[in-house]
């Protein structure tokens, strides 16, 4: 395993987290660059019906692949706790259960997608001049969840081995792969809105099956022999993994459960509304999951050193998170003041979306603070295994917070789309400030690593 896994219970915690972080955020870079593509090319070649079909269908598919994740991210704690003790004989049964796990699961998402393709369109309130592109980039991204899950597990088991620059391959496969078949497809060809979903699963599935044979070619140094019997789910890990990643999707679903929400809300405002909101989505996208690439590295940190039993040292690397989180944070929050606008032009050539941005840009900006907390301490809940605390927050960011503010400012006091936008920003602070509230207060020293259970 060695040349892939990596050892992080010594040495300099900034200067590891820095290098371990920067191929994380290079990757959801990428990660953020090809689904923006689909909403760029769409957005300008089919028009703002279009693009309001891209944003509010691909939220939908999000809502099923962060149920999947949050499994993988079971599995990455599992992984990097039990490398954290030295038990690398058992990392191979773990990982041959995952792949058997998400497999089964990603499945099983797609056809409940399928055959409610309608009725979830209705749920949320498509526009008109949009739900018949909606459903066709749901039905084709649905279909290709099991390539996007793939992926997604293959770099949460590389994650929790420490390894973040095989992730940052596969995602530059697929970014490529995207960028060439949407200009082909959309613009090409005139495929609309169906040609960004196939430029999509085609991408994703380039990425997932060169991620598993590239793997295949290395097993020796990846740790997993990829023989038959190995992806056997074995009972054992199953069970750990049912039990660590429940609390894991429960709180991925409801944090994009909330944003179906809020877009129903959106969505009765009209499509210029819907279509400023998707690309506003986007665009903060693109920086949460950038900083998002710190609170990827600080997670296996975390878990290796309290697998290792060393609080201590997992304690600073939180603090390191806080610190260059908050710095990036800045910078994008700089960004975002002076070239806002400019950002949505990429997004749509219509007059009325650029207007509507600026009630989007004003709204947002709150949020901010809140990432820079989250990085840190997120990481650290997540770190430790603390799954059921991770999805009582996430309830209370997106049920409580999410939702009911944007009803809130929105309906209650009648703002309007400004006052949904707000609501949305203000919802992080419901699991930023109580995450670290449980750090500092040092309560989780009795909890018992999962490394001793495996």
């Amino acid at each position: 395993m060695k040349g892939i896994s990596k050892n992080f219970t010594e040495g300099s915690i900034p200067r590891q987290l820095l290098l371990f972080a920067l191929p994380f955020m290079a990757s959801n870079a990428l990660q953020v660059f090809y689904s923006t593509i689909d909403m760029i090319v769409v957005g300008h070649y089919v028009g703002t019906p279009g693009l309001s079909a891209v944003a509010q269908s691909s939220q939908i598919v999000n809502f099923a692949t962060m149920v999947c994740l949050g499994f993988s991210n079971a599995g990455q704690v599992l992984l990097a706790q039990a490398l954290g003790a030295g038990k690398r004989k058992e990392m191979n049964d773990v990982i041959g259960t995952l792949f058997s796990f998400i497999s089964i699961l990603a499945v099983a998402l797609s056809l409940v997608m399928l055959t409610l393709q309608v009725p979830i369109l209705w749920a949320i309130k498509i526009p008109s001049e949009s739900f018949e592109m909606a459903r066709e980039y749901l039905v084709i991204c649905a279909a290709g969840l099991i390539f996007t899950a793939g992926y997604n597990l293959v770099s949460a088991v590389l994650r929790g081995m420490g390894d973040a620059k095989r992730p940052f391959l596969f995602i530059g496969i697929a970014s490529i792969v995207n960028l060439v078949l949407d200009l082909l497809f959309v613009g090409g060809l005139g495929m609309g809105v169906a040609g960004a979903a196939w430029a999509t699963v085609i991408g994703q599935a380039v990425s997932f099956l060169f991620s598993i044979y590239y793997l295949y070619r290395r097993r020796a140094l990846f740790g997993f022999d990829f023989r038959r019997e190995s992806f056997r789910p074995n009972r054992r890990y199953v069970s750990m993994i049912a039990s660590l990643g429940t609390p894991m999707a429960i709180q991925s679903g409801f944090i994009n459960l909330s944003m179906l929400a809020v877009n129903a809300m959106i969505n009765s405002i009209g499509v210029v509304a819907s279509a400023t909101f998707g690309a506003g989505v986007r665009i903060d996208d693109i920086i949460n999951k950038i900083s998002q690439g710190i609170q990827y590295a600080a997670v296996p940190m975390i878990s290796q050193n309290i697998g290792a039993k060393n609080p201590e040292r997992a304690k600073r690397v939180v603090y390191s998170a806080w610190v260059f989180s908050f710095i990036l944070t800045s910078v994008f929050l700089l960004l975002y003041i002076t070239l806002g606008r400019e950002l949505f032009m990429l997004f749509s050539d219509d007059p009325l979306v650029h207007d509507k941005s600026s009630e989007f840009i004003s709204a947002i900006l709150y949020m901010f603070p809140a990432f820079s907390i989250m990085r840190g301490s997120g990481a650290f809940v997540q770190g430790i295994g603390n799954a059921k605390l991770g999805m009582v927050l996430a309830m209370l960011d997106g049920v409580v917070l999410r939702i009911g503010l944007s009803w809130f400012f929105g309906i209650f006091l009648g703002y309007g789309f400004f006052g949904f936008v707000l609501g949305y920003g203000l919802a992080p602070y419901g699991y930023a400030i109580p995450s670290m509230i449980y750090f500092l207060c040092g309560r989780w020293k009795s909890k018992r690593a999962l490394a001793e259970k495996i």
